[in-house]
């Protein structure tokens, strides 16, 4: 994933970002708003847990920044952008208004999105092929209240980072990719997904839900994760020649600007 150098605006084809987890303490809003003020696209896809509402269920959290984010989306939808909602586990609840608008954005279950070269890609956020999920709702709850103590420490830890200067870094993903046990679950996902794009007679799968931004070739699919807005602070990007290209924006993010994130939560039930 290489760095990105800011410039305004990086104009793409389509734009794919997931795991925004609005509402929840942990969501990096500030980075998002910077990201899509910095960006422009003919189409935004939302790939599902962009409003976290089992966080809200444990407190009402919504500061500015959240409410920012959501202004400049639905700016971008009444500027010409198709903005596209295809809603997760966490923002489930939209699940009963597919197919409809809310103003100008639309709401669907999953979509296959066409790029400029001509591969076809199966959308959707992807809590489908998480069996946790899927059928241990309470068990996924509980694993969650875990990795919020988790992001509660990365928030310490980001903050010291600051004090000195450095970049942001994610102590949450860094273990991600060591403990054997979330590599195991990974890679599970990950050809879960690229099976169900392959049964389809598709090019490939896009989706989120693991918060593990990846695109790679699995067989002969292409699978791509845009990863979130909670750790790592990516999305998926398509070129105006059909290239898809993960982002991560923290590489670009002025030092100058990173003024204090907010809290992490401790105690706020979120899984994926």
């Amino acid at each position: 994933m290489p760095d990105v150098k800011r410039m305004h605006p990086l104009k793409y084809r389509s734009i794919f970002i997931s795991d925004v987890h609005l509402g929840f303490r942990g969501c990096q809003a500030r980075f998002l708003l910077d990201f899509l003020q910095s960006t422009h696209c003919r189409q935004l896809y939302l790939v599902g847990d962009i409003i976290d509402l089992w966080a809200m269920k444990g407190g009402f959290h919504w500061p500015d920044a959240h409410n920012q984010v959501v202004r400049a989306v639905l700016e971008k939808a009444r500027t010409g952008t198709e903005v596209i909602y295809i809603p997760g586990n966490h923002d489930a609840l939209f699940r009963d208004h597919l197919d409809t608008r809310f103003g100008d954005v639309r709401v669907c279950d999953e979509v296959v999105h066409t790029t400029a070269d001509g591969r076809r890609f199966l959308v959707l956020h992807g809590d489908k092929f998480d069996g946790v999920v899927q059928h241990s709702l309470w068990l996924a709850r509980l694993g969650s209240h875990a990795y919020d103590q988790l992001l509660a420490l990365n928030g310490l830890i980001s903050r010291v980072r600051r004090l000195f200067g450095l970049k942001y870094w994610s102590l949450a993903g860094y273990l991600k990719q060591r403990v054997k046990d979330a590599v195991s679950y990974i890679g599970n996902y990950e050809h879960a997904v690229a099976t169900e794009a392959r049964q389809r007679d598709l090019d490939g799968m896009i989706c989120g839900h693991i918060h593990h931004a990846e695109m790679r070739r699995i067989g002969d699919v292409t699978y791509c994760n845009c990863g979130d807005w909670v750790e790592s602070c990516t999305a998926l990007v398509e070129h105006h020649d059909g290239r898809l290209e993960l982002l991560r924006w923290t590489d670009a993010y002025p030092e100058s600007l990173s003024a204090p994130m907010p809290e992490p939560a401790i105690a706020l039930a979120r899984a994926g």
